[in-house]
């Protein structure tokens, strides 16, 4: 299988605190196990499709029970009919 790039930006809605919330999503992708970065307004996730999928329901749930009543997740996938995707082929040139 493939790796994919997922970018996943969880989005507290009325939240006075949003913070504490956010950090809980974060500490699931952490312990995931996959290649990730987070970044100023999203996290990027690098794996197979079927786990980088798992991690963001995961997360999307560790946020609801951090005390989220309602989120907008933004998610974009990167994917290869026969080829893996990696940050470094965006991002190599930049550095």
């Amino acid at each position: 299988m493939n790796n994919v790039n997922l970018s996943l930006q969880v989005i507290p809605i009325n939240e006075a605190d949003a913070y504490p919330i956010i950090d809980k999503a974060i500490e699931v992708i952490q312990a995931s196990g996959l290649k990730y970065e987070v970044q100023a307004f999203a996290t990027i996730l690098e794996g197979p499709l079927d786990q980088v999928l798992a991690v963001a329901v995961a997360a999307k749930e560790a946020a609801l029970a951090a005390g989220a009543q309602e989120l907008v997740l933004n998610i974009q996938i990167h994917l290869k009919k026969d080829k893996d995707v990696s940050f470094e082929d965006k991002t190599i040139k930049f550095q």
